[in-house]
């Protein structure tokens, strides 16, 4: 099966569990193949023409993203590429990571994708992830796929 991916990594734990996402195939699924584009601000706009996974981690600055609005910083990339052309239509669901220290504030950036491109939210890791967080997800990614 093939699983494509599309994500940014500020401080690289988006990075690391994409490859842990790789570690795990190449170990448990030998004939699956992870695509991952990872996604920043130098990046042209491609359009995207096979289905894929937004993974994004929260960064806010200033409000608290419930109740007295929010402005999310170095993410903006990735959610202006999903918005391009009809990349949004490709998109399969969202998983957020984050750190669970910042309460109703975590994962925020994945839900807010998720209302605005109209796809599911799938599941949150925090910060690396472990190693049940990459089973769980591996298999929520191949259950939206069957």
């Amino acid at each position: 099966m093939k699983i494509n991916i599309l994500f940014t990594s500020i401080e690289g734990n988006t990075r690391s569990f994409i490859e842990k996402l790789k570690d795990y195939a190449e170990a448990h699924r030998p004939d699956d193949t992870i695509n991952a584009k990872e996604i920043s601000e130098a990046d042209p706009f491609d359009d995207e023409t096979e289905d894929y996974f937004v993974f994004v981690p929260t960064y806010l600055d200033g409000g608290n993203g419930i109740d007295n609005g929010v402005k999310e910083l170095m993410t903006n990339a990735l959610g202006e590429y999903i918005d391009y052309g009809d990349n949004a239509t490709h998109c399969l669901g969202v998983i957020g990571s984050g750190n669970r220290n910042f309460n109703q504030q975590f994962c925020l950036t994945a839900r807010r994708y998720a209302q605005q491109f109209n796809v599911p939210f799938l599941d949150t890791y925090e910060l690396r992830g472990t190693s049940r967080d990459v089973e769980r997800i591996y298999q929520t990614m191949l259950d939206v796929l069957a």
